[in-house]
């Protein structure tokens, strides 16, 4: 499913002009952030014209602003699961095929966690859907920390690919555009979205979950701008920080047990910053903030030896998550009793202090 093409490059043709009247997001992430390499996340979703290295650069959505809603549904996923584990929007994802239960070395208490369809499982006081619970072949793996202390364990993974790079627009042009449930009206109109369509669920969902408050102890913000993510990861954090996000070397990998041949802890403290892009039909990260996030860069080998850096992240207290959020489904768990972890998608980013 493609948003109209007019009105986005209309937009893009916008922002290339305020680009040349302010810095550029990349000059942006530079003059606030020298020290900070960008990670691959980010470099995939500017526009080509922001990129001082242009063989690195990724084209705008290769066609189309595509919103895959997957099976003629609209997605309730915003709330940053979008990518590969939720409907289908940026660059990367990480699905989990678990196999029967009990057979096969270290799958013996994983299952399919669908999250196609249904809330984000990125925003913890939502209840996980019936749909979500059976097989789907998007997917995101829970797991608990002492998981990640097992070096050579394994786990069977499918790093994905989807088929929409959205775009970050520069901060001037992404204000000039509403962004509030009171504007959807005219957001659509900007878009040439009709109102009944499932683009325009997609649409309405994603702000609705930025609308609403966290949780306890969670500082939330969605960025609609690259520079708005740095303004609040380094507000957060400071500005001596590192970005992170999952980087498989090979563009296109087969469901395959990986084996865990490293993990390294990330970060001097808990507290981090973790920015997951939603569908939207430019780039727009759902931001939160915690003091019980540990995050951890797993080194990974793949049976046909593809290697990856995989991002976990491990939520130390979950005492104020919904009690039927997916997580607790999957690993049989009760809030606040163990620490809860996921790996990233491609196209989400961890922000650690150093």
């Amino acid at each position: 499913m493609e948003f109209h093409l007019l009105p986005i490059f209309t937009f893009l043709s916008l922002a290339l002009v305020a680009s040349h009247a302010s810095l550029s997001p990349e000059a942006y992430w530079k003059s606030v952030l020298p020290n900070t390499p960008m990670p691959k996340a980010v470099r995939d979703i500017l526009h080509p014209e922001w990129i001082e290295d242009k063989s690195t650069s990724v084209a705008v959505g290769k066609g189309g602003v595509n919103v895959a809603a997957g099976k003629g549904k609209p997605a309730g996923g915003g709330g940053g699961a979008s990518g590969g584990t939720n409907v289908g929007v940026g660059k990367g994802g990480v699905s989990v095929n678990t196999g029967p239960k009990g057979k096969g070395k270290g799958k013996g208490k994983r299952v399919y966690v669908g999250v196609g369809k249904g809330p984000s499982p990125f925003v913890y006081n939502y209840a996980a859907t019936e749909d979500q619970l059976h097989d789907n072949p998007n997917v995101a793996l829970f797991f608990t920390e002492k998981d990640l202390s097992t070096v050579k364990r394994t786990m069977t993974l499918h790093f994905t690919k989807t088929t929409n790079a959205a775009s970050f627009l520069p901060r001037q042009v992404a204000e000039s555009i509403p962004f509030s449930s009171s504007k959807l009206p005219e957001i659509l109109n900007h878009f040439s979205v009709k109102p009944d369509s499932m683009e325009a669920a997609i649409i309405k969902q994603t702000i609705k979950e930025c609308e609403e408050p966290g949780i306890k102890g969670e500082d939330k913000y969605c960025a609609t701008s690259l520079e708005s993510m740095v303004d609040f990861s380094t507000t957060k954090l400071g500005k001596n920080v590192e970005a992170l996000s999952t980087d498989v070397e090979k563009e296109e990998t087969p469901m395959q047990e990986y084996s865990i041949v490293g993990v390294k802890k990330m970060g001097s403290e808990k507290s981090s910053v973790v920015c997951h892009k939603q569908n939207y039909a430019y780039a727009v990260f759902y931001c939160h903030k915690t003091d019980t996030t540990k995050a951890y860069l797993v080194s990974l080998v793949g049976a046909d030896g593809t290697k990856a850096k995989a991002v976990a992240v491990c939520h130390t207290d979950t005492s104020a998550w919904n009690p039927k959020h997916l997580a607790f489904q999957v690993l049989k768990v009760k809030p606040g009793t163990v620490p809860v972890c996921h790996f990233l998608p491609e196209d989400h980013i961890v922000w650690v202090a150093n």
